[in-house]
């Protein structure tokens, strides 16, 4: 019995001495595919019709044509813009602009007149 006695303790601290074993970590990865980019900046630019304008408020609505930038068919939107930017443009006016789109928050960073 003592034998048996003495194996079960020479086992037990053996075992005490092993480092834990941990699964090995994956490395980090840069590769962003397939992760959730819905808050991601996008920019693109289209051409359109100016339908409504608010210069002091900096809000513009433009019926604009496809732009494939960001997925977006043609379609009648709102937009805010920084007022300097809408001088000199009126309603009934033909642009061409430039928008950065945050989620469906878009704000005009360039515009002008078609034909200038």
């Amino acid at each position: 019995m003592k034998t048996i006695a003495i194996l079960a303790a020479a086992l037990a601290l053996t075992a005490c001495n092993k480092a834990a074993e941990t699964p090995a970590k994956p490395a980090p990865s840069n590769d962003m595919a397939g992760m959730d980019m819905s808050a991601a900046v996008k920019t693109g630019s289209g051409s359109g019709k100016i339908t409504e304008l608010d210069k002091a408020g900096g809000k513009i609505t433009i019926d604009h044509g496809p732009i494939p930038a960001v997925g977006w068919p043609a379609m009648t939107m709102g937009f805010k813009a920084d007022p300097r930017l809408l001088e000199g443009i009126a309603i009934g006016d033909q642009v061409d602009f430039t928008l950065s789109l945050k989620g469906n928050d878009g704000t005009v960073t360039a515009i002008a007149k078609q034909g200038r």
